[in-house]
């Protein structure tokens, strides 16, 4: 009976934990402007979250830049001049994909970079370990490895 009980208000507090989220629903003049909307707001990251995008944030700041995406959008802004505001405002940051310019040049070339460091790293030590060959052995040596292989185990 208690266990049946303990359940019972488990399921309830995670149904009435629902209620608390929020979902916000914006009406577009076209079925183009809300694909837009959802793929921008999959790029921009919340300033205060860091790592969620604005879609996906509850923070208030992301739930303001939602209203200005929106706005924006039906304004009939492109998507790089909403890119170009957002990092204006927030900085390069607030971008999952910066942009390529000098400041941001070793966000994209030092992951190829360590790669292909990597592979030569690897190549360089499986091209040594094949021509390194072993010495061979000494006939004292020849000598006391027949006898160990001819000796009954125990």
């Amino acid at each position: 009976m208690r266990s049946w009980v303990h359940t019972l208000l488990m399921c309830f507090s995670l149904w009435a934990g629902e209620g608390f989220a929020v979902i916000e629903t914006y009406e577009f003049s076209s079925p183009d402007l809300a694909a837009r909307y959802h793929r921008l707001s999959q790029e921009l990251r919340c300033p205060k979250c860091q790592n969620q995008n604005i879609a996906d944030s509850n923070a208030p700041i992301a739930r303001d830049l939602r209203v200005v995406l929106h706005d924006q959008l039906e304004q009939g802004a492109s998507d790089e001049e909403i890119l170009a505001f957002m990092v204006a405002r927030y900085g390069e940051f607030v971008r999952y994909r910066p942009s390529v310019d000098r400041q941001t040049i070793w966000l994209w070339v030092a992951p190829l970079g360590l790669m292909c460091m990597g592979v030569m790293a690897l190549a360089w030590h499986f091209r040594n370990r094949q021509t390194a060959s072993p010495a061979p052995l000494t006939a004292a040596e020849q000598a006391q490895l027949e006898k160990l292989l001819k000796e009954p185990r125990a």
